[in-house]
């Protein structure tokens, strides 16, 4: 059965999910922050915080690139001095992608700059109703259809 919520929600993903729409994101957080970051680059500077070290092969599946994508934008970011190679004590073929301590200094200041807007964007509403908001977000995320627990489940 259909809702007009599950329209409304689908539209409103449909929008945050334009590769346009990432772009000027990203291009806000990073703006400033050095050569080796834009938007371009951040996605994997940002995947490579929440996964932790691991290969290019491994961070193209969280980041949506293909492997030669991600690890031509790891070179850049090496580059400038934000992520480091290793090699992978597992297999002697692969390196890790790790972020330096600049590089999660550079992560801390572009998670600061999205926390701020996204507060600014929700200045104008009551508190309750971005708490409310917030909580019920991050309920969706957890709990609905993107949940690691349904990944695939339905999948369009």
């Amino acid at each position: 059965m259909e809702t007009e919520a599950g329209h409304e929600i689908a539209d409103a993903l449909g929008f945050l999910l334009k590769r346009s729409t990432r772009a000027r994101l990203y291009q806000g957080l990073t703006e400033g922050l050095g050569d080796g970051v834009d938007e371009l680059t951040y996605p994997v500077l940002s995947g490579l915080a929440r996964s932790g070290p691991c290969s290019a092969a491994e961070l193209a599946s969280e980041v949506g690139l293909d492997r030669s994508g991600v690890t031509r934008r790891a070179s850049r970011l090496e580059e400038a001095g934000l992520v480091r190679r290793e090699p992978d004590p597992a297999d002697r073929r692969a390196s890790l992608l790790i972020l330096t301590d600049e590089g999660e200094r550079v992560v801390d200041v572009t998670r600061r700059r999205l926390a701020a807007h996204i507060d600014a964007s929700l200045s104008a509403w009551p508190p309750a109703e971005a708490r409310s908001f917030a909580r019920q977000l991050h309920r969706f995320v957890t709990e609905g259809p993107f949940s690691p627990g349904r990944a695939g489940e339905g999948a369009v």
